[in-house]
């Protein structure tokens, strides 16, 4: 296509009649023409190109987005022919239509060059992006970054650097690139950054991307990989809270694997490790402040200084609460002061307790209520095992389900509930103090006497006692004696034939009749037998021999015949 340049004002009106007189031919339908602005109107701008008439252009081709005109009278502009005449006879041209052509060559030879070119991000579309690179072109998601990138919506409004991959005028088709820019780029600067990398050198490089175990940072054309654990000497919970991407960081190299290009970097290397002289900083005892900095179901880690950070255990941040998350009691962000429990250097540890700032109650408390002392308090819960009881302030007190009842054997959880009720109070006995492990132990059958205490007495070994079949075992029977005491008569003491059934023979409520042969008040057993024992036997042949020795026998009358001095 020819360029036509044709000048007509008044200034260069000899100029532009040489140009004719030289014979220059008429501009054709779609060639690029040069003329000049000679009137505006109100829908239309008309510029001389050197025909006998002007031609006519849309106003809204020469006004920005606000609807200003860009142009004025005598402005030299370029447009397109569209038509050298239309129905009314005016030529018709183009400003816009110019541009396109303009831009289609531009990105034609842009495309055989293999250049770059520049294009702004428009909109995120089906597959990728749509970019406007003067006119519109694909950018595939695929060809945004040389990693994969999910949120492309990040990119619109930014403007870029694009390859041509695809070229097509007649379809309108223009594929674009970012990714192999990018990695030309970063080809060029790996050559000069590998030249630099050694281990313990120092760079400066910028965060690519946060994971949970750390973040990849571009050393320059390479990434290396910097771990949670190198971040900082304190506490990290994820990388993001000190890392983002795009931030530049200063890293310090720890190794290099040539062959597979891995990069190993470091940044609390590039500070004085805070831990090795702690000990002689923070010693036992010693009240610290501190920021919370973060919450764990377990505890608080509070910030000492850079670097350095305790734990509060959630155990030791109060005396009598049970706190089943450190949130109930503070906040990430409060200042709080705590003591150093324990302090360890080569574990990098250092324990703190809030607690320890306030009176132990539980040191109070066994002052206030000594061992054997009645006390009152409500069942603040009712569980499996036992009921607790509120004494005073946060602190209960546990009565065992075996210190209910001295005689009563309680089997099955549900009779707890059915015995005490959340809210209900209750008289109980001190039986323990445990300052140290925060516990108190009560007893509720303790406010009455033991009645084991008397059982041996009443029960005295070759009694015999009477009472009903409560339970049928394989190993015995078990028989009532009287409310709360039971007596077992083993199977070997039943007087039972072999393979006999004791089921049958002692159902659950038949009377039987025993001897007790042993009493154990501390176990609370009483073991009793249906059998004879020796003691009857050897009670019985005494009886035998000394009836037997009151009768006369004939041995006896043969004596007194041959002695008759001693029948006197």
């Amino acid at each position: 296509m020819k360029h036509k340049e044709l000048v007509a004002d008044s200034a260069d009106t000899s100029e532009f009649e040489q140009l004719l007189a030289e014979g220059f031919d008429a501009a054709r339908p779609g060639e690029l023409i040069t003329g000049k602005v000679v009137a505006i109107q109100k829908d239309a701008i008309l510029v001389d190109i050197g025909f006998k008439s002007e031609g006519h252009i849309p106003l809204n081709q020469f006004q920005n987005k606000e609807g200003k005109v860009t142009v004025e009278i005598g402005d030299v502009v370029e447009v397109l022919m569209l038509s050298p005449e239309n129905e009314m006879g005016e030529i018709v041209l183009s400003k816009d239509r110019a541009e396109q052509l303009k831009v289609w060559n531009k990105l034609e030879q842009v495309f055989a060059d293999g250049d770059k070119i520049g294009g702004t991000v428009i909109q995120k579309v089906k597959g990728g992006l749509h970019v406007d690179v003067g006119v519109p072109a694909f950018l595939p998601g695929s060809q945004i970054d040389i990693r994969p990138q999910r949120n492309l919506d990040k990119f619109v409004g930014t403007d870029m650097e694009f390859k041509v991959l695809k070229f097509s005028r007649e379809r309108g088709n223009i594929v674009l690139s970012r990714r192999v820019v990018l990695e030309k780029e970063r080809d060029a600067l790996k050559k000069d950054t590998i030249g630099q990398i050694a281990e313990g050198v120092v760079m400066e490089g910028q965060v690519k991307n946060v994971t949970e175990y750390g973040a990849f940072i571009d050393l320059g054309g390479i990434d290396g990989l910097l771990h949670i654990t190198d971040m900082s000497w304190g506490r990290v919970v994820h990388p993001s809270e000190i890392l983002t991407v795009g931030q530049s960081v200063p890293v310090v190299i720890l190794s290099y694997d040539k062959e597979n290009e891995r990069v190993s970097l470091g940044m609390k290397q590039l500070h004085d490790n805070p831990w090795e002289k702690v000990e002689a900083r923070y010693q036992p005892g010693e009240v610290v402040e501190g920021k919370v900095v973060s919450l764990t179901d377990y505890g608080a880690f509070v910030k000492l200084e850079e670097g350095i950070e305790g734990l509060i255990h959630v155990s030791e941040m109060s005396w009598t609460k049970k706190l089943r998350h450190p949130s109930k009691l503070i906040s990430v962000n409060d200042e709080v002061k705590a003591i150093v429990l324990e302090v360890s250097a080569e574990k990098q540890r250092i324990s703190l307790g809030l607690k320890q700032l306030t009176e132990n109650p539980w040191e109070e408390l066994s002052k206030e209520f000594p061992v054997g002392q009645k006390i009152n308090g409500t069942v603040r819960s009712v569980t499996d095992f036992g009921i607790f009881i509120n004494v005073r302030d946060d602190i209960d007190g546990l009565v065992h389900v075996s210190d209910f009842s001295w005689t009563k054997r309680i089997k099955d959880p549900k009779e707890i509930a059915e015995l005490y009720k959340k809210g209900d109070e209750v008289e109980a006995v001190v039986l323990e103090i445990d300052p140290d492990n925060e516990r108190l132990s009560l007893g509720i059958k303790q406010l009455s006497e033991d009645i084991w205490e008397s059982v041996p007495h009443r029960y005295p070994t070759g009694v015999r006692v009477k009472g009903a079949v409560t339970n049928v075992t394989d190993f015995g029977v078990f028989v009532e004696l009287e409310e709360g005491v039971e007596g077992l008569i083993h199977i070997s003491q039943l007087g039972v034939e072999r393979g006999e059934d004791i089921t049958e023979k002692f159902p659950v409520g038949s009377p039987v009749e025993a001897e007790v042969t042993n009493v154990d008040r501390a176990e609370r057993r009483i073991s009793l037998s249906m059998k004879p024992t020796k003691r009857k036997d050897s009670e019985d042949y005494a009886e035998y021999m000394e009836e037997s020795s009151s009768a006369v026998t004939f041995g006896d009358l043969l004596q007194q015949q041959l002695n008759p001095e001693d029948k006197k």
